[in-house]
């Protein structure tokens, strides 16, 4: 099936698989209309469950910020199991605003127009479509493969699951969810959320890292030869993520795995600083390409045992507010 759309002015969220999270402490509604249509009376949650289904959305005109995040996730907020599920493909005659697929874990997009930096898990290809670009999930290619497709500009080596991205494009939620063993070097800055809930994948950042690296990881590795931002290792679940600098607190939440920092960080509950172990250290000599006295001088920070109690405000850019409960 097919669902046409026509828009006179931009329009944002659409495609976004995660529109009734909060936002600005509002719940946006799915069922609501897209405002802007010329002939159809469509919601949000109509595009989205087409997707779902294998179908094709086609949109003419502009799309602003929020496009296809989390596209193909069977979200856990909405009941899901959280993995990559059946999607279909967007053809868009137009533009895109910033923060395109933002966690896209499957599906295409096919694009007639402009898209505006930084962009999300999403890499080029080249298209099949005549006068449009098309582009397919970072995470999709990792454990499935570019099949007959070719990237632009990046390299892939299918047999070893290995990815550089070296055309500096800035990307964020990179590897987002990947389930499988693969790698990912970025030669270059990331954006926000390097490694989103990766439970496998190794993601390498030649430069800095934006907010939220690491957030929600839940057994893959993130390493950083720079600085990251605000909010890294925020509700981590599980596996390593290793940085020379933290811009803002870090480990928000954390239930699980380790975060490691050259220079001492500031922490939100429950990460603490923990002892730094023989085996830290060697896991430090071989991702950061440190010396043994170096690696040894590294800051360890992990879940306390005994956690405090907390309230949380989570905003849909992964940024999160905490009060400490009296």
């Amino acid at each position: 099936m097919v669902i046409e759309i026509e828009l006179s002015k931009d329009a944002d969220y659409l495609c976004d698989y995660t529109f009734n999270f909060y936002w600005h402490t509002k719940s946006l509604d799915p069922d609501s209309l897209i405002p802007h249509q010329n002939g159809t009376e469509l919601s949000y949650r109509e595009l989205v469950n087409e997707l779902r289904a294998g179908g094709e959305v086609r949109i003419k005109g502009n799309v602003a910020k929020n496009f296809a995040y989390s596209m193909g996730a069977d979200l856990k907020h909405f009941g899901g199991n959280g993995e990559a599920e059946k999607t279909g493909r967007i053809f868009i005659n137009g533009d895109i605003g910033p923060e395109a697929g933002m966690g896209m874990v499957a599906g295409i997009l096919y694009v007639k127009g402009n898209i505006e930096y930084p962009i999300g898990n999403i890499v080029e290809l080249e298209s099949d479509v005549q006068d449009y670009r098309k582009f397919r999930s970072i995470t999709d290619i990792l454990c499935n493969g570019t099949g007959e497709d070719k990237l632009i500009d990046n390299d892939f080596n299918e047999k070893q699951r290995t990815l550089v991205l070296k055309d500096g494009i800035p990307r964020g939620t990179v590897a987002a969810r990947c389930p499988c063993n693969a790698k990912v070097t970025i030669e270059g800055d990331a954006y926000n959320g390097t490694g989103m809930l990766a439970k496998k994948a190794t993601i390498i950042v030649n430069g800095n890292a934006g907010m939220n690296t690491g957030s929600h990881l839940n057994g893959g590795t993130v390493v950083v030869h720079g600085d990251v931002g605000e909010f890294a290792g925020a509700y981590m679940k599980d596996g390593k993520l290793i940085f020379l600098n933290a811009k803002g607190f870090i480990g928000a939440g954390m239930e699980g795995g380790s975060i490691y920092s050259k220079n001492k960080a500031k922490t939100s509950p429950p990460a603490a600083k923990s002892r730094m172990k023989g085996e830290d250290s060697a896991l430090i000599r071989e991702l950061m390409d440190a010396g043994r006295v170096e690696s040894m001088l590294y800051n360890k920070y992990e879940p306390e045992e005994e956690k405090q109690k907390y309230v949380e405000v989570h905003m849909r850019d992964g940024s999160i507010v905490m009060r400490k409960i009296d």
